[in-house]
């Protein structure tokens, strides 16, 4: 499972031109699912998501995680994530999960994550969404909880 986590000053999903979820402070995280994906990399993922150390302590020094700082977390199911890109000009979906799979693991991400952290908003799977940010730092991070090889 793939988490793209961005540390943010605000973010937000619309759909159909309807705002669905809104975050000020915190981290956004692109999620893609993949076919080797399970219970245990959305697990994994969730707990990495709340304890990622992304935020300045007092020295300045990226120590403090979301928790830390009660920031808000906004998840965005992105299948793109896995597509596979090292050959020709058009992507593959094959290491994709199928849609079914990916949705009941994003969800199992999201129960997960919201059982750690008490701000967490989604966008909505498999919708065609528009996501605004402001990234702060820029700080972002590619995190892959690396299911079993295919």
């Amino acid at each position: 499972m793939i988490g793209l986590l961005q540390r943010v000053r605000r973010a937000s999903v619309e759909v159909e031109d309807e705002e669905v979820a809104a975050i000020g402070r915190g981290i956004l995280v692109l999620v893609g699912v993949e076919r080797r994906d399970g219970e245990k990399q959305a697990s994994r993922l969730a707990e990495r998501l709340v304890n990622y150390r992304v935020f300045a302590d007092d020295e300045g020094r990226m120590n403090l995680s979301v928790s830390d700082t009660d920031g808000g977390i906004l998840l965005v199911p992105q299948f793109t994530l896995a597509a596979n890109t090292r050959k020709g000009t058009r992507a593959s979906f094959a290491r994709a999960a199928d849609p079914h799979e990916g949705e009941r693991l994003y969800e199992r991400l999201l129960s997960e994550v919201g059982a750690r952290h008490p701000k967490v908003a989604s966008g909505v799977f498999g919708a065609n969404m528009q996501v605004a940010l402001v990234n702060d730092g820029p700080v972002t991070f590619w995190l892959d909880t690396g299911g079993p090889a295919e």
